[in-house]
């Protein structure tokens, strides 16, 4: 029996984990669906009028459908949300596909900026402690990691505020630009409202990515094989080449798990600038009551983790055959 050949074992690799993703995306809607439902409280209590009738309050919560059982509400609302239609805010009678996506997509402009400082700073500081171990600069990179995973997000994000908007008035404090996020462009009048946000957001990934890469090319250079390269007279460019190649699956694998954190756990931040992303969105849903809008913005969230996830799987895969075996 011949075996099969390296590209058919990455697609047959690749079509089971997009298998295993269907099922994660079923019980992560479920997961939305409940945890929204079974908080206590009703979410028309923040619509309706003090002295509102029965007959009103009847005809609201058919509208939105909350007059059916849990099992019934589930399997409208998964139904419309896989024809892309999330329902109705209550609070504003938009459509909550509209609203979260306009968020997701300043959510995604601010997320990818800050991953990307931190990817780069976190795998400069992590190669510096790891290939010059127990020096100088092997404990100064680690002291800038460890402040960056443990200074918490919102002091820094108003420290910032004060400093560098309040006393240098260097940076705007908050917003999204001149004329809002509606439009955006990629210039200065628009970008120097991101920076603040985006290097309050890059610390803890920072930090996370430079302890992982330093422990990870400590590991490498230790291994059997560097020291053989090193005895056949390789050049340290080329011993930096091969640790590059073994530590970038795993250092790619934790940069996709930080943007999908900082997809979903903005709200801090995003209300410390005021920027219109989906942390401030959850925060008006949360205080508001807004049931529709909070599933919804927690639905697409969840979403763009798992293909997030899903595509961190693919470009490991890519980048290392031997994950398909």
């Amino acid at each position: 029996m011949c075996n099969p050949t390296p590209t058919i074992r990455m697609l047959a690799y690749l079509s089971r984990r997009v298998l295993y993703t269907l099922p994660i995306m079923l019980g992560v809607a479920l997961v939305c669906f409940a945890l929204v439902h079974l908080s206590p409280g009703d979410p028309l209590v923040s619509i309706l009028p003090p002295d509102a009738s029965e007959e009103l309050q009847q005809q609201l919560r058919e509208l939105y459908g909350f007059n059916r059982s849990l099992p019934e509400q589930f399997g409208l609302w998964l139904w419309r949300a896989l024809h892309g239609d999330l329902g109705t805010s209550i609070a504003t009678s938009r459509p909550v596909i509209t609203e979260v996506m306009n968020a997701v997509v300043n959510t995604l402009r601010l997320s990818v900026v800050a991953t990307f400082i931190g990817f780069v700073l976190g795998c400069l500081f992590g190669f510096v402690a790891g290939y010059f171990r127990n020096s100088w600069m092997d404990r100064a990179a680690s002291l800038l990691s460890v402040l960056g995973v443990s200074v918490p997000h919102y002091w820094l994000g108003m420290v910032m505020v004060i400093v560098f908007s309040s006393l240098l008035m260097w940076l705007p404090a908050t917003g999204a630009g001149p004329g809002g996020s509606d439009h955006w462009a990629w210039d200065w009048e628009h970008v120097k409202f991101m920076i603040l946000p985006a290097i309050t957001m890059s610390v803890i990934p920072m930090g996370i990515i430079a302890r992982t890469v330093r422990a990870l090319v400590a590991e490498l250079l230790d291994q059997e094989f560097i020291v053989g390269l090193k005895a056949k007279g390789l050049t340290a460019f080329g011993i930096f080449r091969h640790v590059v190649k073994n530590a970038a699956p795993t250092a790619l694998a934790v940069m996709g798990l930080q943007l999908g954190y900082l997809l979903g756990g903005s709200i801090l931040i995003e209300t410390v600038f005021s920027w219109p992303g989906t942390g401030f969105l959850l925060n008006s849903a949360i205080f508001q009551r807004d049931l529709p809008l909070l599933q919804g913005t927690i639905l697409v969230l969840a979403m763009f983790f798992v293909l997030l996830n899903l595509l961190v799987d693919v470009l490991q895969t890519l980048l290392d055959p031997r994950i398909a075996r």
